[in-house]
């Protein structure tokens, strides 16, 4: 096969995560080598690590998108709105969306299927969700109006959100109808919120 420039920059990431997730759904994740993917999509070893660190990343690609939009929902929310009600804005944003960070847009029964199945993904998940845990105690920690404890509401907020996301993930494998899994999951999310409040009080 031809190899496409190596500089392609945003196009050949697009690509390599493009024959990444082909063939992760195909053959599952730990079938699949990182030579594998580069052979197919048309470059190098090596330029596939140079755009993605880890194998896992190949699959766990909104992890980025995760953390930017964490920091832009503390730094970005409007004046006179709270942390806590920022959080939960965005999060229902995702669902009402149908956002691929949601858990419930129309990719999340393939995705979810084949983290389930790999103990690297899972690993890399937790991972994932602690590196996000911290990224939003920073935030919070930096904020010039935010007076509450920020590493409690941190660990409270993602261990809730990650909570919520197994029983989506788990439901969604299971085949459950996805409108009833968006409403059901759209209401826990505002007993997270309502729980968070009342237990933390108020988050400026």
């Amino acid at each position: 096969m031809p190899r496409t420039s190596e500089r392609g920059g945003p196009r050949t990431r697009a690509r390599i995560l493009e024959v990444a997730n082909r063939l992760f759904f195909e053959r599952g994740y730990e079938a699949v080598t990182v030579a594998e993917i580069a052979r197919e999509a048309g470059v190098s070893s090596v330029t596939v690590f140079n755009h993605f660190p880890r194998k896992e990343d190949l699959f766990m690609d909104r992890a980025t998108d995760a953390t930017d939009l964490l920091r832009s929902t503390v730094r970005d929310r409007a004046l006179g709105v709270d942390v806590l009600t920022s959080l939960r804005d965005t999060s229902l944003h995702l669902v009402n969306t149908r956002h691929p960070l949601s858990g419930v847009s129309d990719r999340s029964v393939p995705f979810f299927r084949t983290v389930a199945e790999s103990p690297a993904l899972v690993a890399r998940a937790r991972a994932i969700a602690y590196e996000l845990q911290e990224t939003l105690a920073e935030e919070l920690e930096r904020d010039p109006v935010f007076k509450g404890d920020g590493r409690l509401l941190a660990a409270f907020f993602v261990a809730g959100y990650s909570a919520m996301l197994v029983e989506t993930a788990r439901r969604c494998i299971a085949g459950e109808p996805t409108n009833t899994i968006v409403q059901d999951h759209g209401v826990r999310l505002e007993r997270l919120f309502t729980a968070l409040r009342d237990g933390l009080g108020p988050a400026s």
